[in-house]
């Protein structure tokens, strides 16, 4: 297991390398002078005259490969450049946003995982009975709406009819407590520090705001991994291991978990990896919708501001951070299936 891990590591580098080149690519198509914001970190307007001069004090003159290192260096040093749209560094703005994301990822995994392997499981082990049929409903409704709509649709019932769940992050009750001296933001994950900080009145605000971006975010890769749970598990169930092991007179309830579960499991493994990570490419679209603050948010607003250098610096970021996932997938995989290890 270990020189599985080892091997998947060393080939960690060069799809980093290869993810660095693409978003690099990107770059070259955008004019020369549009590139200086990546340098250039005030609006004091640039006389025409300093254009050349700045081109070549920043190297974008040179050639591409040459840009290519002096890029790379600024990205191991942690400078991806300044945003014009959040007025910071974007590793500034990326730090400041993250915590907000990674907190509605997190609270989208739960129900993206439990419950489309669960319910996957209970379709295939009900096949053509009405609790599949019920199931399978929801899992097209949910693979067929468009996440926009859907989240549209939620604020419309649950905020506008049913003042329930509110957008945003957090009420306007809770902005002074969180500038006070007495709290302390451990994590900028607000239901995290909350809890740390022993309030949980914040606790549940934060929670509160959260239902309706979790739900939104995890319904439609929720539906792909039942989906898939469902197949899998149905094909596993036709295996003469499973025909054994209930001629064997075990309970039907030890053949599902214990003998079938594991094996249909392993297809899944890795759709659940790419949906959990792609749950950061989600944000965009829900944290715009909800008001919510985070770095789909924020992406979004620099996309729409042409913040070159704050949309290239999230994009890597993102890029590293699907690439490590998948690492973490291959692990995973390998676990499940130890077979993987001897290929």
């Amino acid at each position: 297991m270990l020189a599985y891990i080892l091997r998947r590591l060393l080939f960690l580098p060069v799809v980093i390398f290869g993810v660095s080149i693409l978003i690099f690519s990107m770059l070259q198509m955008i004019d020369p002078y549009k590139r200086l914001s990546l340098y250039v970190h005030s609006k004091t307007k640039v006389r025409p005259g300093q254009y050349e001069e700045l081109l070549h004090k920043y190297g974008l003159d040179r050639p591409i490969y040459e840009q290519y290192v002096d890029w790379m260096k600024g990205v191991f040093h942690g400078n991806l450049g300044y945003s014009e749209s959040a007025h910071m560094s974007v590793a500034g703005a990326i730090g400041k946003y993250c915590p907000a994301s990674a907190e509605l990822a997190l609270f989208a995994v739960f129900p993206l995982v439990f419950f489309g392997i669960q319910l996957g499981v209970f379709a295939a082990s009900h096949q053509d009975h009405f609790g599949d049929h019920a199931v399978r409903i929801i899992a097209i409704t949910g693979w067929s709406f468009p996440t926009f709509v859907f989240g549209l649709l939620m604020l419309l019932i649950f905020y506008g009819a049913l003042p329930w769940f509110p957008p945003g992050r957090l009420s306007p009750w809770t902005i002074p407590l969180l500038r006070s001296a007495g709290f302390v933001q451990y994590t900028g994950m607000n239901t995290v520090d909350a809890l740390l900080n022993g309030n949980i009145s914040l606790f549940l605000d934060a929670l509160r705001h959260l239902v309706l971006p979790v739900i939104t975010l995890a319904y439609v890769e929720w539906a792909l991994i039942l989906r898939i749970t469902r197949s899998s598990m149905l094909d596993t169930l036709r295996q003469d291991y499973i025909t054994t092991a209930r001629a064997k007179g075990l309970r039907e309830r030890v053949v599902i978990h214990k003998h079938a579960k594991r094996n249909a499991l392993i297809p899944v493994v890795t759709v659940v990896g790419w949906a959990v990570a792609d749950l950061f490419g989600g944000v965009v679209i829900v944290e715009t919708i909800f008001n919510y603050p985070g770095l789909g948010r924020f992406m979004a607003k620099a996309a729409i501001q042409l913040d070159i250098a704050a949309v290239l610096g999230s994009t890597m970021f993102i890029g590293v951070l699907m690439v490590v996932s998948n690492l973490v997938v291959d692990v995973l995989y390998a676990m499940v299936d130890p077979r993987v290890r001897l290929e």
